[in-house]
């Protein structure tokens, strides 16, 4: 048995071919799910339900938050056009701005060293605008949805995930609506620059004390997951808290709990599983990335043999 080092040497297993077949199956669980609710007779007019709508037993009327006058529909914890004032925006989106312009630093001296890493870079960003993509319903009426940053996180580390996070986000709200072009610099600090630090810290820490990769990307996935969701419910607060900004904050994080936390270990698990892939397929990328030690290469070798 042969173990393949390099992504080229097995085009049946590459990760680009690989995520093509993954995002052929996210746009048949939205259909599914799409299909489902109008069973349900639930509101079809998008895949999503208007943050502001009635719900039963939690509505942000009852916590003493209003929203846009405007009814505008909701697209998941993506920050939707008109949900945040004009001055939230600039300001959000001049704090994302410098680690944007350093993201795109580090991707030229990454493939400027290793022009080799170009396809798993693809892949990463791939597997965010995959999983991102995948919106699910809440129980709360509102819908969540998995981020995808933890594993570009890992394997690239933080600054390159906030060019490639930018990227997907912006393709998402101009191809998808799922976000928005004012609301862009807010989305892009919480999935692009804070989900990225916070998963590879999770990553940095676990290796350290001395756990497996698997269960350093399964944590790194987990907490770039919720970190996302807790900033932009942060952001939400801080446009939206007529009843008091603490108010408002545990409001917008119960509207995703619910459903979040499930899809965050959901997310975990699927990254360890791509991330196992990637060690048989693209040994060798991830050897010379330092996410694997010279220890995986021989037990690689060891199994070939």
């Amino acid at each position: 048995m042969q173990v393949h080092g390099n992504v080229g040497e097995n085009p049946a297993a590459d990760p680009a071919t690989v995520f093509v077949k993954l995002w052929a199956v996210v746009l048949s669980l939205n259909k599914m799910i799409a299909l489902g609710r109008q069973c349900r007779d639930e509101p079809t007019m998008s895949q999503e339900t208007d943050l502001r709508a009635p719900q039963k037993g939690f509505s942000l009327a009852s916590a003493g938050i209003r929203m846009p006058s405007k009814r505008k529909e909701n697209t998941g914890m993506h920050i939707a056009e008109g949900f945040l004032p004009l001055s939230h925006c600039v300001a959000w989106g001049a704090v994302a701005t410098p680690f944007v312009v350093h993201g795109a630093r580090a991707i030229k001296i990454q493939l400027k060293e290793q022009p080799g890493s170009g396809m798993l870079l693809g892949a990463a960003g791939a597997f965010t605008f995959v999983l991102s993509a995948l919106k699910m319903p809440s129980f709360t009426g509102s819908s969540s949805h998995p981020t995808g940053t933890g594993l570009g996180a890992v394997l690239f580390r933080p600054p390159v995930m906030a060019l490639l996070g930018s990227i997907v986000l912006l393709f998402q709200a101009l191809l998808l609506a799922h976000g928005g072009i004012t609301t862009l610099g807010a989305n892009i600090f919480s999935m692009a620059i804070v989900g990225p630090w916070v998963g590879y810290g999770a990553w940095k820490l676990t290796r350290k004390w001395g756990v497996s990769a698997e269960v350093g990307v399964f944590f790194a996935a987990l907490f770039a997951d919720l970190s996302t969701y807790v900033v932009t419910a942060t952001q939400l607060a801080a446009a939206h808290h007529d009843a008091g900004f603490f108010n408002a904050w545990i409001t917008f994080l119960g509207l995703y709990a619910p459903t979040q936390l499930p899809i965050a270990a959901a997310e975990g698990i699927v990254t360890v599983l791509i991330f196992r892939a990637l060690s048989t397929i693209a040994l060798n990328d991830l050897l010379r990335l330092g996410v694997l030690d010279t220890e995986r290469k021989v037990e690689a070798e060891v199994v070939g043999s």
